[in-house]
């Protein structure tokens, strides 16, 4: 009985060991999500204000928050610039306020480590106030009440999306760090 669950035992661990991590999904899937997401409000309808949350920089700033480790700071140039080609903003408001935020984010991870789930949400919120203020004023506008105004359903939308995000974020981060069968 014994030499039947050692058996199994060294079975069990044998295939285990022949399971590993793809390198290919944990290294793109975070950056083509963000990709995507720069991409999908162009995607889904036009509409004389703007409705629907910068998708890109929500998943940057939540990558970020959740994963500190997995983006480097500098990411906010190349994705910014992805962003910029999208959004319809001038060609470098992306790459400005991205990086911005990564640089913010990083000082705030670095002085204040221990965060739970709503420090992170006023800190998602407070990312993605300022970047709806300052990407209309980096548009070539002096934001004005109306401007203001025009912009709160697309706020008001992207801080009430952060949990579902997150959640999405979280599944994405465990599919990214799923085991495979390695084929030799």
């Amino acid at each position: 009985m014994a030499k039947r669950s050692s058996r199994m035992r060294s079975d069990s661990y044998s295939r285990e060991s022949m399971r590993d991590y793809s390198p290919t999904l944990a290294y793109t899937i975070p950056y083509l999500l963000i990709l995507l997401g720069s991409i999908l409000p162009s995607l889904a309808f036009s509409s004389a204000m703007p409705f629907l949350p910068p998708f890109g920089f929500v998943l940057l700033i939540a990558w970020r928050i959740i994963r500190p480790g997995l983006l480097p700071m500098w990411i906010g140039l190349p994705l910014g610039a992805f962003d910029d080609l999208f959004s319809g903003q001038p060609f470098g408001s992306g790459i400005l306020l991205w990086s911005i935020a990564m640089i913010t984010i990083e000082f705030v991870e670095a002085r204040w480590p221990w965060r739970g789930f709503w420090q992170d949400w006023a800190i998602y919120a407070s990312a993605i106030s300022t970047y709806l203020i300052l990407a209309l004023a980096v548009s070539g506008t002096f934001p004005t009440m109306h401007h203001l105004v025009a912009i709160a359903p697309q706020l008001l939308l992207s801080l009430l999306l952060y949990p579902i995000i997150a959640r999405m974020v979280a599944v994405f981060d465990k599919l990214r760090l799923k085991r495979f069968k390695v084929i030799s």
